[in-house]
Parts: C-alpha cells; structure tokens; sequence
C-alpha cells in the first residue's frame, strides 16, 4: 500500500456552493472539512489549494466584456476569500490552520513563502493556499501543481463531484466508463478533463502522480489514503 506523509488537495470554489455551486453551503463544506479532520488523525501533512468558481467563473462566463487581466485577478481574490473562511472554519473546531497567497493580500493572508510552509506543515498546520500562483493566465489547475511541487507533497488529489475521470460526461452520459488508472500522456492524448493541459504537463515532467476523487461523498478521500481503490490515479506506470 502506498504510503502518503503530505498532500495537496485541489478544491474547487463549486464544492464549496453544494447542488447550487455557488455561495456557501454549510452542509457540503461541512461535509469536506469532517473528511479533512478524519485524514489529519491519521498524521498526514496537508496542504489545499482551492478555487473560487462559488463567486467568479472568469471572463468566458461573465454577461459582459472584461479584460482577461482583470478577470483572472477577481478570480483569485474570490479564491482567497474561500481560503479565509476555510481557514477560520478550521481554526473553530481547533485546528491550527493559515492561508498563503500567491495574490499580496497582507491584510487576510500571508505571502506564499516554501521555506514557511514547509516549517508550518511540519509543525502539524493545516495550510491553504489562495490567489492561484500570483499571476493571470494560469489556472488553480496549474497553481495546485506549482504548490504541490514546491511543498515537496507525495501526490496531488483533485476533489470533485465525480467518483472519477470518465471518457465522457457522466451526468449526460449513463454508460460512460471510468478510468481506475491513465498516465498523463493518454490524459493529454485523450483530451480528458482532469487538469488543465499545463498542469498535467508539469506533474508529468516532475513524476507527481495525480488522484481523482469525489469530494461530496463521505469517506471517499479517507479510503484512497487507507489505500483501498477509489477515484483515478494518474501516474506514470
């Protein structure tokens, strides 16, 4: 079985807005932080990157014209304001928990730093990291590579509303397949909706295998760290 000593777990702004996908929804963050807190029991490090689609799509999904500039810097605020509740949700129940941000946001949140995120996550903090990587044009797809890489984390593990990667949609298709195992090549080849077509990239140059799993479902993120078969593993075989 394979052993996890620190992850990265991708959330998306969506997970955090229930069936709507948008605002908060307390039942289903309710939901996602009760599976955080069953992981941390067991010893491991963790690390969040999360997104912030409950508040802000992007300029695609606005009803007006917007630079794309100004578009990717509303959107990482919005993830910075799901990071900061996260946060203090964390910090209720106990848990010793800081945001980073790759967006300078001195008044809510510390600047990304490695050296300080190593010392915190070794120290047993809970650490989300809002703002994406700082800078527009790369997604929370890329910046969960990015974070995951410099944290020096076993895996990064996207939490969606699937079980899995499928070869096609789901919800529009009763007889899609689901993958148990792809390597980045056949993700890219295959134009599956894993991770963005940099982010996988970077996993794939650096080896960092990549898990898919549904967050919604209780125990789903439990019982891939237990190392019982759940979700899609991207990795090199």
């Amino acid at each position: 079985m394979k052993s996890y000593r620190r992850i990265l777990l991708k959330l998306s702004g969506e997970s955090l807005g229930g069936e709507k996908g948008f605002g908060f929804d307390s039942i289903s963050i309710d939901l996602i932080v009760d599976q955080i807190l069953k992981i941390k029991n067991l010893g491991i490090e963790i690390a969040i990157v999360i997104g912030g689609g409950n508040f802000f799509r992007g300029a695609k999904n606005s009803s007006f014209s917007i630079d794309r500039v100004a578009a990717d810097k509303i959107g990482m605020l919005a993830t910075v304001m799901n990071g900061l509740y996260l946060k203090e949700l964390l910090k209720s129940k106990g848990i010793s928990a800081d945001l980073m941000s790759g967006l300078s946001v001195p008044e809510v949140s510390n600047d990304f730093s490695k050296e300080i995120a190593l010392e915190k996550l070794r120290n047993g903090e809970i650490l989300i990291f809002g703002g994406g990587t700082g800078n527009p044009f790369f997604s929370t797809d890329t910046a969960s590579a990015l974070r995951a890489l410099e944290i020096e984390a076993d895996i990064v593990i996207k939490g969606t509303k699937v079980d899995g990667v499928y070869d096609s949609d789901p919800m529009l298709n009763k007889s899609a397949k689901m993958y148990d195992h792809l390597t980045y090549s056949s993700v890219l080849e295959k134009k599956l909706l894993v991770m963005d077509a940099a982010a996988i990239a970077l996993c794939r140059e650096n080896r960092m295998p990549i898990s898919v799993i549904n967050i919604t479902k209780s125990g789903a993120l439990l019982s891939f760290l237990q190392g019982k078969s759940v979700g899609t593993l991207v990795e090199e075989k």
